[in-house]
Parts: C-alpha cells; sequence; structure tokens
C-alpha cells in the first residue's frame, strides 16, 4: 500500500515539474513575441524617421532653390514683360491716365450740290485719329467701349462702322486711350493735325484730358488661320 502511495506522489511530482515547466517555456515565449515585436515597431519608427529628415531636407533645399530664383532680376523682368504682353493682347482690363476723343458727325447744314459724304465720318478719318493716339504712345484704345487689338479692323458700313468684324458702332464714337494725356492731346490738336483737318469739314471734335480711364478687356474671340505654336 505505501508503494502505492509514493507512486502516486512520485507521479503528481513529476506532473507538476512538467506543467511548471511549460508554463514558463510559454511565458518565455510571449516575452520573447513581445519584445521582437517591439523591436521592428523601434526599427519602423527610426525609418520613418531617418526618411521623415530625408524629406525635409529636400524641402528646405527646393525652399532655398526658390528663394534664389525669386530674387534675381530676371523674374521681375520677366513679370513686367508677361504684364505688358497681357496689355498688348488685350485680355485684362486696364486703367491710367489719358484721354477721351469725341468723334461725331458735322451738323453744318449743307449746301445744294455739296457732297453730303464729306461731313460724315468715315473708317479712314478714326483710323486717322487711331494712328495719331498710337504714334504719340497710346498704350491701349477703345472705341464705344470694345477694345481695339493689334489686328482690329475698321471698316464702314454705311452710316455706321464695323469693328472686330462683329461689332456695329453707330457715332458719336468715344476713343478712350491711356497715356500721357497732354502728349495725347497735343498730337491730336497740333496745328495742320487730324482734329484741324476734320473739323474743316465740320465734323465734330471733342478732346477731354482726364486724369483716369478704364479701357475694357477683349470680348470677342481670336483666331488664327496660318500661325501655331512651334514644339
Amino acid at each position: 500500500m505505501r508503494s502505492y502511495q509514493w507512486a502516486v506522489i512520485l507521479v503528481g511530482l513529476v506532473l507538476g515539474i512538467m506543467l511548471a515547466a511549460q508554463y514558463r517555456v510559454t511565458r518565455e515565449i510571449q516575452a520573447s513575441e513581445a519584445v521582437q515585436r517591439a523591436q521592428e515597431l523601434s526599427a519602423q519608427v527610426e525609418k520613418l524617421k531617418i526618411e521623415r529628415d530625408s524629406f525635409q531636407k529636400r524641402v528646405d533645399e527646393l525652399r532655398s532653390q526658390l528663394d534664389q530664383v525669386t530674387a534675381r532680376p530676371q523674374v521681375s523682368e520677366i513679370k513686367e514683360a508677361l504684364e505688358h504682353a497681357i496689355i498688348e493682347a488685350g485680355v485684362s482690363e486696364v486703367k491710367g491716365p489719358g484721354v477721351e476723343v469725341t468723334l461725331n458727325d458735322s451738323n453744318v447744314a449743307l449746301k445744294p450740290g455739296q457732297n453730303p459724304n464729306l461731313y460724315v465720318l468715315h473708317d479712314e478719318d478714326i483710323l486717322l485719329v487711331l494712328n495719331e493716339l498710337r504714334a504719340a504712345g497710346a498704350e491701349a484704345l477703345s472705341i464705344n467701349g470694345q477694345r481695339l487689338l493689334a489686328t482690329t479692323e475698321v471698316r464702314c458700313t454705311g452710316p455706321t462702322i464695323l469693328l472686330n468684324k462683329n461689332k456695329r458702332l453707330a457715332p458719336p464714337y468715344v476713343i478712350t486711350a491711356i497715356g500721357n494725356p497732354d502728349t495725347l492731346e497735343s498730337s491730336l490738336k497740333m496745328k495742320g493735325g487730324v482734329a484741324e483737318t476734320l473739323q474743316f469739314w465740320g465734323i465734330q471734335v471733342a478732346v477731354k484730358k482726364l486724369p483716369e480711364v478704364t479701357v475694357p478687356a477683349y470680348s470677342g474671340g481670336i483666331r488664327y488661320e496660318y500661325a501655331r505654336a512651334e514644339s
């Protein structure tokens, strides 16, 4: 009987030792996995920090290059050239000092036999005024609120004129020009000049200097038949 009891005690002791060993091994494995995971996460964090520092360094380099480029005098020259190109293209409204020139048909009573065509405005009369203003330094021009471009055509169509191929205008014609008001006025009013020539036929010409006038943006479409951009 005693041998049986000792056998039971021995078996229980062995089982206890085995269970204790298994529990210890399990805890060590779990602890090892947690440490390994922590180490992996730490390594990833360090890697991301290195990448972040690298990106930040690149950002600082690009920002420095941008500051250097924008500080160069060529940039201001390019901006100024772009602004001039925009004005010449007529795609934006512009303001500045200038003159308003009002043209209207003659109000002189015609005598029998006089040619009435000599006493009304024609496209060549308006072109004379426009060319004189351009020669005097006008930077932007409009007629009755219609912007003029380098390609603008002015044509007679009966008692009216056709502007930019689709804008029909009737007198009085108000030409707005941006430039030096004194120079623009003097160019029109000089002795033997455009204003005097038109007034000889009774054409009404009024020139008003203004501290600020507005020339609107071009409202029509621009189409090129032959020109194309270089690739």
